[in-house]
C-alpha cells in the first residue's frame, strides 16, 4: 500500500516526456505555482494491443487489464527542469499500488495517493522527476501496471518548470496526420494518364498509401487487418452530399462501367460519396505497386476513369475497375500522393512509404516527368501532431507519420528528384485498350 496524502492534489497535467532523472521522496504535496497540465487519458495509446482496452472521451482509458500492462503518452518538451508528475486513476488499491511511470529511462513508483476509494478515481504521485533537454523533443510518459483488477485511467498530470511550453495532442482523435505530396501541371493541360510506383517500408493496420490521386478519385493500397490487405480505386459523384449516397441524384452518381476478376464495388460515403472497388490482394512489404489511372472524355459532361494495378505474380496490368463520372468532360487535375493513419488507436506508430517514378501523359501522347513535389498534411498536423515530414531516398520521394518522431517539415516545402527520362514501356499500350 502506498501512503495516503492529507489534501486533495490541485489538477496537474501529465505529459510524455524527454530523458528524466531524479527520483521524487515519499512526502506531502503542495501545490505548485508554476504551470500545471493535464493531458486526459482519452490521448494515451494501449500497449501492446491498442485495442485490448477502451478509451472514451472524457473517461480516458477505461477496464484496463494487465494482460495490456502499458499506457502511453507522448509529449513535446522545450524546456528543461523539474517536473511532478501524477495520475487520476480508478480501482483496486493493491493494483494502484503496483503501479509505475517511466519518463524517458527513468521509472517511479508511486510516492503517495488521496485517500482510496474504489468507487472514486484518485491522485496517484509518482514525484519529481528532472527533464534534460538539448533541443525540442517527444519524449514517452509510459505507465505500467503489475497484476491484478481492471483499472480505469482519467488524466496524467504535469506541473513545474519543465511543463512550461510543453506541447500535447489532447483531442480524441489519436489519428497520426496525413501527409501529401502535391505534384504540378501546367495550367489547363489535359492530362489523360498519371502512373506512379510505391514501396510500402513501415505498415501498420490503419494504413493507407495512395499512389494516385485526383481531382475525382484516388488510387492505392491499403493494410485493413493482420491478414488483410487491400488494393483500392475509387471516384467521387457530383453534387456536394458528404455523408450519405443514398442522397445522392442518379444523375450525380459515378457508373461502374467494368471492373478486374475477383474485384469488389460498391459505394462509399463519410468523405464525400462514390463508387468503390477494392482487390484483396496481401501486398507485401518492400515490393514495388505499379499504379495508373486514365482520364478518357466520353462527351461534354462525362469522363471515364480507370484504375490499372500491375499484379506482381501474374506479371500484367489488370484492371481494377472503370467508372463514368457525371458533370465533366475532362481530364485529371490536382495530381497528388498520400499516406493516411485512418485508425487512431495504433496512431502513435510510424508508417512510411517511397513514391517513384511518377508520370503523366497529356491527350496528344507526350509523356512528362514528375521530379517536384511539395509537402502538405492535413489539419491534424497543423496544431496537434509535428511528427509528419517527406524526404527523398533512392531518387523517390517519401512520406512518413506517426511515431512522435523529431524534424516535422514545414507544409509547403518543396523537394526534387533527379529526372531518369525512362518512362514505363508498358504503359501507352494498356492506355490504347
Amino acid at each position: 500500500m502506498i501512503p495516503m496524502l492529507r489534501n486533495r492534489i490541485p489538477s496537474l497535467l501529465v505529459v510524455s516526456l524527454p530523458v528524466l532523472l531524479g527520483v521524487g521522496t515519499m512526502q506531502q504535496i503542495t501545490a505548485q505555482t508554476t504551470a500545471q497540465i493535464t493531458v486526459p487519458g482519452h490521448t494515451a495509446y494501449v500497449h501492446p494491443d491498442p485495442w485490448g482496452a477502451r478509451v472514451r472521451e472524457n473517461q480516458g482509458v477505461l477496464k484496463w487489464k494487465d494482460d495490456n500492462p502499458s499506457i502511453r503518452w507522448w509529449g513535446l518538451f522545450k524546456t528543461p527542469g523539474k517536473l511532478r508528475a501524477q495520475v487520476l486513476v480508478r480501482g483496486n488499491p493493491d493494483a494502484i499500488g503496483g503501479l509505475k511511470l517511466r519518463i524517458g529511462p527513468q521509472e517511479q513508483s508511486p510516492v503517495g495517493t488521496t485517500e482510496a476509494n474504489e468507487q472514486d478515481f484518485q491522485v496517484v504521485d509518482f514525484g519529481e522527476f528532472s527533464i534534460a533537454l538539448d533541443g525540442p523533443s517527444h519524449v514517452l510518459i509510459e505507465l505500467t501496471r503489475g497484476t491484478g483488477p481492471a483499472l480505469d485511467v482519467q488524466e496524467l498530470r504535469l506541473d513545474g518548470p519543465a511543463s512550461a511550453q510543453v506541447h500535447f495532442n489532447l483531442k480524441e482523435r489519436r489519428n497520426a496526420a496525413s501527409v501529401h505530396l502535391m505534384y504540378s501541371t501546367a495550367k489547363d493541360e489535359k492530362v489523360d494518364a498519371f502512373y506512379t510506383e510505391v514501396v510500402g517500408v513501415e505498415e501498420p493496420v490503419g494504413t493507407f498509401y495512395m499512389a494516385c490521386g485526383w481531382h475525382r478519385g484516388y488510387f492505392g493500397m491499403q493494410v485493413n487487418s493482420k491478414t488483410e490487405r487491400r488494393i483500392i480505386f475509387s471516384v467521387w459523384d457530383s453534387g456536394g452530399e458528404e455523408i450519405d449516397r443514398q442522397k445522392v441524384a442518379k444523375e450525380n452518381r459515378v457508373q461502374l462501367l467494368g471492373k478486374g476478376q475477383d474485384v469488389f464495388t460498391g459505394d462509399f460515403g463519410n468523405e464525400g460519396t462514390g463508387g468503390h472497388s477494392h482487390l484483396k490482394y496481401p501486398w507485401k512489404t518492400g515490393s514495388k505497386q505499379r499504379f495508373l489511372v486514365t482520364a478518357a472524355p466520353t462527351d461534354e459532361t462525362h469522363t471515364t476513369y480507370s484504375g490499372y494495378w500491375f499484379h506482381p505474380e501474374d506479371q500484367q496490368w489488370m484492371l481494377i475497375s472503370s467508372w463514368s463520372a457525371p458533370k465533366e468532360g475532362r481530364y485529371m487535375r490536382g495530381l497528388h500522393s498520400f499516406s493516411e493513419n485512418f485508425l487512431g488507436e495504433n496512431g502513435h506508430l510510424a508508417r512510411k512509404a517511397l513514391y517513384g517514378n511518377p508520370w503523366y501523359r497529356t491527350a496528344d501522347g507526350q509523356w512528362h516527368e514528375i521530379t517536384q513535389a511539395r509537402f502538405s498534411h492535413d489539419p491534424t498536423g497543423k496544431t496537434d501532431r509535428f511528427d509528419r515530414t517527406m524526404g527523398l531516398e533512392d531518387n523517390q520521394f517519401f512520406l512518413r507519420h506517426g511515431g512522435f518522431l523529431d524534424g516535422g517539415l514545414d507544409y509547403g516545402t518543396p523537394m526534387q528528384r533527379q529526372s531518369t527520362g525512362q518512362v514505363p514501356s508498358d504503359l501507352d499500350a494498356l492506355i490504347k485498350k
